[in-house]
């Protein structure tokens, strides 16, 4: 990849901004596109072919601003489009293109980071319903035990630039709570 093609960046929303300023400070000679599709956000309760399609879209524009690498900072978009986008669209429609998502690399570390070989999932409902974490976390630590929850109050709050209030910090801290309890397990934002 030239240093003179953007990196394209995509999430559903602004939570993606998070994995930018990563990878922006990781990668600092290269310019870079954000996309969030806030019109259509949240696409945690969608269906897998909306979410895909939807995703399609914004990869196609990408690609049509220069874009040789996109990264979908979105976990819903990741866990319901990106292995559909890099087997059969991919190779049609840009086949010196990357696409790539947020789960493996989190897969790839997490075991790392658990002494009790338990880790938590918050993350959407589709993400959840997708099963992507735990197939993805056994490639790496086939030992770890991998508890999902569903958070679908998470994306409005975040999204409406509710995360720091006090009704928004009541509601995580129960989250965690329940959960913690639960599981006893490391817990993973996605």
């Amino acid at each position: 990849m030239s240093a003179s093609n953007p990196i394209g960046v995509f999430d559903s929303g602004f939570g993606g901004l998070t994995v930018l300023k990563e990878v922006v400070s990781k990668l600092p000679q290269y310019d870079y596109i954000y996309l969030g599709d806030n019109a259509r956000a949240p696409y945690g309760n969608r269906s897998f072919d909306t979410v895909y399609q939807y995703t399609l879209q914004c990869v196609k524009w990408f690609f049509e601003k220069g874009c040789k690498l996109v990264i979908l900072a979105c976990n819903t978009a990741s866990a319901k489009a990106l292995r559909t986008i890099q087997q059969n669209d991919l190779p049609k429609l840009a086949p010196d293109s990357r696409v790539l998502g947020v789960i493996r690399p989190t897969a790839e570390i997490i075991g790392n980071f658990s002494e009790t070989k338990s880790v938590g999932i918050l993350a959407t409902n589709g993400t959840v319903a997708s099963e992507s974490y735990p197939m993805e976390i056994a490639k790496f630590f086939p030992e770890l035990k991998v508890h999902q929850e569903a958070c679908p109050m998470w994306v409005p709050l975040a999204e409406n630039n509710e995360h720091q209030s006090d009704g928004a910090d009541y509601f995580v801290k129960s989250i965690f709570k329940t959960f913690l309890k639960k599981t006893k397990a490391l817990m993973w934002f996605c």
